[in-house]
């Protein structure tokens, strides 16, 4: 026999966040762009036309992703920066 009541439980898409790569007057075009066809895995296309953004802008997306995995693309970001010896900076923000 079925029970009379049914309880709802309530599905939320996880919340997202963007990744973002700041400007500065150090890192190179070349190496940003490599962080993202490496890290984001973009297209040749799309990493020069985020890089552009990021160096005109000051600050471009490079992803919307769960909170884990975008943490996990802004350290793997700065490791990949650290040992090439550049200080670019990535940062997260809730969409």
């Amino acid at each position: 026999m079925l029970p009379d009541t049914f309880t709802e439980d309530e599905v939320r898409e996880p919340r997202k966040f963007k990744v973002l790569l700041h400007n500065d007057d150090y890192t190179t075009m070349d190496f940003v762009v490599h962080v993202l066809t490496f890290v984001f895995r973009k297209t040749l296309a799309q990493a020069t036309e985020i890089m552009l953004k990021i160096h005109n802008q000051g600050v471009g997306v490079c992803g919307v992703y769960t909170a884990e995995v975008a943490e996990t693309k802004v350290v793997r970001v700065h490791q990949l920066a650290r040992e090439a010896g550049y200080p670019l900076k990535c940062t997260m923000e809730e969409v």
